[in-house]
C-alpha cells in the first residue's frame, strides 16, 4: 500500500505541486488569482509557452537536446509577418511566408545538428545570435504596428478574439460552458473506449476507482476552467491554436511510428541505429519541427502584443524548455510527454501571474523560476540514479 502511494506520489509530484503553488497565490494575492480575467490572461499570455514547449519536448526526447534559437525565431518571423501586413500584404499569405520561414530556419539548424554532427548547444546558440541580428535587420530597430483585424482576432490579438457566443447567454458565454461539457464528455467516451479496448487485448488496465477518480477530476478541472472563461469573454482563438497543438503532438508522440522513433534515439542511439533506424532523420525531424513551431508561436507573440518588436522572443527559449523539464521530460532524453509539459507551463504561468500580482520585483521572479527548474531537475537526476 505504501508503494502504491509513493508511485503515485512520483507520478504527479508535479501536478499536486502545482495545486499547492495555486493555493499559495490564492491565499496571498485574495483570491485574484482565480478571477476569470486572469485565467483568460493566464492562457493567451503564455500561448507561446505552450507551443514552444511542444516542439521542444521533440528536441529532449533525442537525448535532452535543446534549442537556444527559437525565442530569436519568434522575433525573426514574427518581424517579417510584421513588416508585410504593414506593407497591405493579405495576412495569410504572411502567416504562410512566417510558418515556412519558421521551417527553413528548423532545415538549417537540424543539418547541421544531424548530418554534420555540430553539438545541439553550439548550433542553435549561434542561430539565437544570428536571427537576433536579422530580426533587428528586418525591423530596422523600430517596432511595427499590426492593423490588420483578422489576424489579430484569429491569432488571439484582437478586441474580437474570441469564439463568438452563438447562444446569446445573458450574464455568461453558453457556448463556452457548452464547449466544457462536450470536450469533458469526448473525454470520457475516450477513456471507456481505450479501456474496453484495452481489456479486450487482454492487456491490464489500471484499477476502476482510480480510473474513475482520474476522470471525476479531470472533468471537474476542464469545466470549471470553462466556466472561469465562460464569465470574462468566452474561449480565446489562443486557447484553440494551444489545443489544436497540443493534441496533435499527443498523437505523434503516442501513436506514430516518429514518435516511438524520438522516445528510442534518446533511450538508446545506439542500438536505435543497429536495428536500422538512421538517428540522423529523426533530429532532423525534430529541429524543422522545433522551426515549425517557433513560427506559429511568432504568430500568437506579434498578433497578442498587434505589433512586432527587435526585443521579442527573448528568455522564450528558457520557458519553453523549464516548461518541458518541470513537466517531467528527462535531462538524458526518451522521457516526457504532452500532458507533462501542459503541467509545466502551466505552473510557470502561474508562478508568473501569481507573483506580478503580488507586486513581487522582477529580479526576485526570475531567481524563483530558476529555483524551480534547478529542483525538477535535481529530482530527475535522482529519480535516474534510483533506477540504475
Amino acid at each position: 500500500m505504501n508503494l502504491k502511494v509513493m508511485d503515485i506520489l512520483k507520478k504527479y509530484t508535479m501536478t499536486l505541486a502545482l495545486v499547492a503553488v495555486i493555493i499559495f497565490f490564492y491565499v496571498n494575492t485574495g483570491g485574484k488569482i482565480l478571477f476569470p480575467q486572469n485565467i483568460n490572461n493566464l492562457i493567451s499570455q503564455n500561448a507561446y509557452v505552450f507551443v514552444l514547449a511542444a516542439g521542444m519536448l521533440l528536441c529532449i526526447l533525442t537525448g535532452g537536446n535543446i534549442d537556444l534559437a527559437c525565442g530569436s525565431v519568434v522575433c525573426f518571423v514574427g518581424g517579417i509577418g510584421a513588416v508585410m501586413m504593414d506593407a497591405n500584404i493579405n495576412e495569410w499569405v504572411a502567416v504562410v511566408v512566417m510558418l515556412i520561414g519558421g521551417l527553413l530556419v528548423g532545415a538549417w539548424q537540424g543539418f547541421w545538428i544531424a548530418y554534420i554532427k555540430v553539438p545541439p548547444f553550439i548550433a542553435t546558440l549561434a542561430g539565437m545570435y544570428a536571427f537576433r541580428g536579422l530580426s533587428n535587420i528586418v525591423l530596422q530597430g523600430y517596432a511595427v504596428g499590426i492593423r490588420n483585424e483578422v489576424f489579430l482576432n484569429v491569432f488571439g490579438g484582437g478586441a474580437d478574439c474570441y469564439v463568438p457566443d452563438f447562444f446569446g447567454g445573458a450574464n455568461m458565454n453558453l457556448t463556452c460552458m457548452v464547449a466544457g461539457v462536450v470536450i469533458a464528455i469526448i473525454y470520457i467516451a475516450s477513456v471507456i473506449k481505450n479501456r474496453i479496448s484495452a481489456q479486450s487485448k487482454g492487456y491490464e488496465v489500471a484499477p476502476l476507482y482510480s480510473e474513475l477518480a482520474k476522470m471525476i477530476i479531470i472533468c471537474a478541472v476542464v469545466i470549471w476552467i470553462f466556466y472561469k472563461l465562460a464569465n470574462y469573454k468566452g474561449i480565446p482563438t489562443a486557447l484553440i491554436w494551444i489545443a489544436v497543438v497540443l493534441l496533435a503532438y499527443a498523437y505523434v508522440t503516442s501513436n506514430t511510428t516518429m514518435g516511438r522513433y524520438l522516445y528510442a534515439v534518446g533511450g538508446n542511439e545506439k542500438a536505435t541505429r543497429l536495428s536500422g533506424i538512421d538517428p540522423r532523420k529523426i533530429y532532423f525531424f525534430a529541429y524543422v519541427n522545433m522551426g515549425l513551431m517557433s513560427g506559429l508561436a511568432g504568430i500568437l507573440t506579434v498578433a497578442r502584443a498587434t505589433q512586432a518588436q527587435p526585443t521579442f522572443g527573448q528568455g522564450y527559449e528558457m520557458d519553453a524548455i523549464a516548461a518541458c523539464f518541470i513537466g517531467g521530460a528527462s535531462a538524458y532524453g526518451g522521457e516526457g510527454n504532452v500532458f507533462g509539459i501542459v503541467i509545466g507551463a502551466i505552473l510557470m504561468g502561474v508562478i508568473n501571474m501569481g507573483m506580478s500580482i503580488m507586486g513581487v520585483n522582477a529580479n526576485y521572479q526570475k531567481v524563483v523560476k530558476g529555483i524551480v527548474v534547478l529542483a525538477a531537475i535535481i529530482f530527475d537526476v535522482l529519480s535516474n540514479k534510483k533506477k540504475k
